[in-house]
C-alpha cells in the first residue's frame, strides 16, 4: 500500500492481472501437459507449480486483494458512498462464498481446465479496469464527479444525468 499513491491504482490493477494471469495460465498448461486426467506429476513440476500459485497469490496480494477495497472506497461521491461500499462487501462476500463453494465440484469437471476459467476471468477483470476505470490517484473525493465526466464511456451517462439536473435547475 505504500506504492499506491506513487504508481496509481490502475497501474497496480493491470501489473497485477498480468502476474495472476501468467501464472494461472502457466500453472493449468504443466497440469494439462504434465499431469493429464490421471497422470502423475515429477516432484520438480510440483515445486514449480507451487511456486506459480505463491506468484500468483503475491500478484492478488499487491493488487487486486487491497485494491479491490481502496478502490470502491474512493470512486463514489459522497452523498452515496456508505451505500455503495456496503453494496461492494455485500457483492464481494457472495461471490467469495460461490467460488468457495463451487470450487471442488469444478475442479473435478474441468481439471487443469480451472486454471484457464479463472485466468480467463482475471483478463475479463483486467481488461474492464484498463478500460472502464479512470485513474483515482491523487484525486480529491470531492472531484472524483469531474473524473468521471471525463471519461470516455461513463461521459455519456454521467452527462445525461447531469444534463436533467441541469433542466431541472432552469424550471
Amino acid at each position: 500500500m505504500l506504492v499506491v499513491d506513487k504508481l496509481g491504482r490502475k497501474t497496480l490493477f493491470l501489473c497485477g492481472g498480468i502476474q495472476m494471469f501468467l501464472s494461472q495460465i502457466l500453472v493449468g498448461g504443466i497440469m494439462a501437459a504434465k499431469l493429464g486426467d490421471h497422470g502423475e506429476i515429477s516432484r520438480g513440476y510440483a515445486y514449480f507449480v507451487l511456486v506459480l500459485i505463491c506468484v500468483y497469490v503475491a500478484g492478488f496480494a499487491w493488487s487486486w486483494g487491497p485494491l479491490g477495497w481502496l478502490v470502491p472506497s474512493e470512486i463514489f461521491p459522497l452523498e452515496i458512498r456508505s451505500a455503495g461500499q456496503s453494496i461492494t462487501v455485500a457483492v464481494s462476500f457472495l461471490f467469495t462464498f460461490i467460488i468457495a463453494q463451487t470450487f471442488l465440484a469444478m475442479l473435478c469437471h474441468f481439471k487443469a481446465g480451472i486454471f484457464f476459467f479463472f485466468g480467463g476471468w482475471v483478463v475479463v477483470m483486467t481488461s474492464f479496469v484498463y478500460l472502464l476505470l479512470p485513474e483515482t490517484k491523487n484525486v480529491p473525493i470531492e472531484q472524483m464527479e469531474r473524473v468521471w465526466r471525463e471519461h470516455w464511456f461513463w461521459t455519456r451517462i454521467i452527462g445525461e444525468v447531469g444534463d436533467e439536473e441541469s433542466k431541472l435547475q432552469e424550471l
